[in-house]
């Protein structure tokens, strides 16, 4: 049996690589033990990996960073317990072929989700570390489904008290997607809140029939609102970001708009957001808060 502590430091450090895909040693610490020292979390993650539940590759081009991610037997072991069970991740995330191949784009998703963690924790509002869940597969018909970068759950108001939840959809743009691509995906949600799955022989609901609904009514309430996060950088810019280069987009408590954006330039370390127009392409009455 593996050992993990009983403080539940292991499991959380395992449940969030399993989660996140990878993240380097210091989003960890961000991420699962912000108020320990460093050497801490460095200490558990070299434990995590003598017990083969994960591993690790090293940047050459960014200071020898190192870049932390499952094994296979740490995916089988965290996809049991109860907070991760029906959040199984890609096949390929323990290769660490793989994982260099999509380390980029995966530490920048990381990175976006400790501005919301950070933050929260700042204005003491409630968003734990699972509540960033990456790729969550939402089918459209036709064999197409949109997977957005995030699904982000985020309560605003006193995190002991009553709040506003917050869904939503999170997408990370490296500046490395095409306009045109990048606003197939925007608008592919829109499809998402039109999608009802076809039942095979079943015919039109009669009266008295409750009738299909669509597919995303099965796990929310309300449809998600879509949230774009731009990463502002140059094509030869490695791992990782420069902060006073990165712009970034949060979701707005004022308005009821699914496709909104609020440009938060770093300034000094510190998240700074400023309003920018919202834009809509699906019914208010559908979106959450």
């Amino acid at each position: 049996m593996t050992d993990v502590d009983t403080g539940g430091g292991d499991r959380l450090a395992l449940a969030v690589l399993t989660q996140y895909r990878m993240a380097t040693t210091e989003q960890m610490h961000r991420v699962i033990a912000p108020g320990v020292r460093s050497e801490q979390t460095r200490r558990r993650l070299a434990k995590l990996r003598g017990e083969g539940l994960i591993d690790r590759i090293t940047l050459p081009r960014a200071g020898r960073l190192r870049v932390w991610f499952p094994t296979s037997y740490g995916v089988h072991i965290a996809s049991e317990w109860l907070e991760l069970r029906g959040r199984r991740p890609p096949k390929t995330v323990s290769d660490p072929t793989a994982a260099r191949l999509r380390v980029g784009h995966t530490l920048t998703v990381t990175e976006t989700a400790l501005l919301f963690l950070e933050d929260a924790r700042r204005r003491g509002e409630l968003c734990r570390p699972l509540d960033w869940l990456p790729e969550v597969h939402h089918p459209i018909g036709g064999g197409e489904a949109v997977i957005p970068d995030a699904l982000l759950y985020y309560s605003h108001g006193p995190a002991g008290g009553e709040g506003t939840m917050v869904r939503a959809f999170v997408e990370v743009d490296r500046a490395t997607m095409g306009p045109e691509r990048l606003a197939a995906k925007l608008t592919s949600y829109a499809r998402l809140y039109h999608y009802v799955p076809a039942a095979p022989g079943r015919r039109r609901p009669t009266i008295g029939q409750e009738p299909v609904r669509e597919e995303w009514r099965k796990r929310y309430p309300f449809l998600p609102r879509t949230v774009e996060v731009d990463r502002l950088r140059d094509a030869q810019t490695a791992w990782p970001p420069r902060r006073r280069r990165i712009r970034w987009s949060l979701p707005s408590r004022n308005t009821g708009s699914p496709l909104c954006s609020i440009s938060s330039p770093w300034v000094k370390g510190r998240c700074r957001p400023r309003c920018r127009r919202p834009s809509s392409t699906l019914p208010e009455q559908a979106v959450s808060g």
